[in-house]
């Protein structure tokens, strides 16, 4: 456990020196287009390979009950982080609500299993260290797509480290059961982006772009809370190309989030975590 951030940070190190030896484009917001596009159709190799038939089993064996505890359980652990970060970002209120929904769930809930604080009526938030950054004023810098992790900005790159420590499962022991249960949440994000995926796959357009697009429209959305002032976007990452009357309307995203390519984030219950999808972490 303790190795995964520094391993994490290496690898987008890495990601982020290659990056910068990559192809470019004049594309204000996507500059580095050509290593992007190559890391999108690794992540949907991957993708098609591994991870999507893993979800198509699980989704198709599992009854539904069961896999709604699954998300509900994983949900209320990123509820913690998602709490911490609404407090960092002076919305006290949002915040205090996420700790009475993480003490009902763990505690009426079977620590997290049921919904139960949904039902109270307090409503579930997602929030996480790259949204509270740029809540903070730091700008998203260019789009970048990770391996495995899927589409990012340099400023959520950055938080992905800080992210990963404010999960509460990767310090769960013994180890086995936490890469046991942490492969489980990955095949439940995908599993619940399957339809998504597939009505992506069959359109006609370049996927990459939607994703790219239907990702920094949505990024922004959610750190100004819906209300992103239009020239605040632009001066940020420049024009971009219209993809619908909005990006809350494209196929979900993390979260893990609108789609962000085969391996993206998505945001079932999660508050925060890349994860592979039809490109919908966090």
């Amino acid at each position: 456990m303790k190795a995964a951030p520094l391993i994490t940070t290496s690898l987008i190190a890495a990601t982020i020196g290659l990056s910068g030896c990559a192809a470019t484009s004049n594309n204000p917001k996507d500059p580095f287009e050509g290593f992007n596009r190559a890391m999108f159709t690794f992540n949907d190799k991957l993708d098609q390979a591994a991870v999507k038939p893993a979800a198509e089993v699980y989704s198709n064996v599992l009854p539904q009950f069961v896999q709604i505890g699954v998300s509900n359980f994983f949900g209320n652990l990123g509820d913690v982080w998602t709490a911490f970060n609404n407090f960092l970002q002076g919305k006290v209120e949002d915040g205090m609500s996420d700790v009475m929904r993480v003490a009902v769930n763990s505690t009426f809930g079977l620590v997290g299993v049921l919904d139960i604080g949904s039902e109270a009526g307090l409503t579930k938030h997602r929030e996480d260290f790259g949204q509270t950054l740029g809540k903070w004023g730091v700008k998203s810098g260019p789009y970048i797509v990770l391996p495995i992790f899927g589409s990012s900005t340099l400023r959520d790159t950055a938080a992905l480290p800080v992210d990963m420590s404010g999960d509460l499962w990767s310090y769960y022991d013994p180890v086995h059961w936490r890469n046991t249960g942490s492969a489980v949440r990955l095949i439940d994000l995908r599993a619940s982006v399957l339809d998504a995926s597939n009505l992506l796959e069959e359109a006609a357009l370049d996927r990459y772009v939607f994703v790219r697009d239907a990702y920094l429209q949505r990024r922004e959305s959610k750190v100004y809370d819906g209300e992103v002032p239009e020239s605040k976007y632009e001066h940020d990452v420049g024009p971009t190309e219209s993809i619908g009357e909005s990006a809350d309307k494209t196929p979900p995203a993390s979260a893990s989030e609108p789609a962000t390519g085969p391996v993206v984030k998505l945001e079932k219950n999660e508050g925060t975590g890349a994860m592979p999808g039809a490109e919908t972490k966090q």
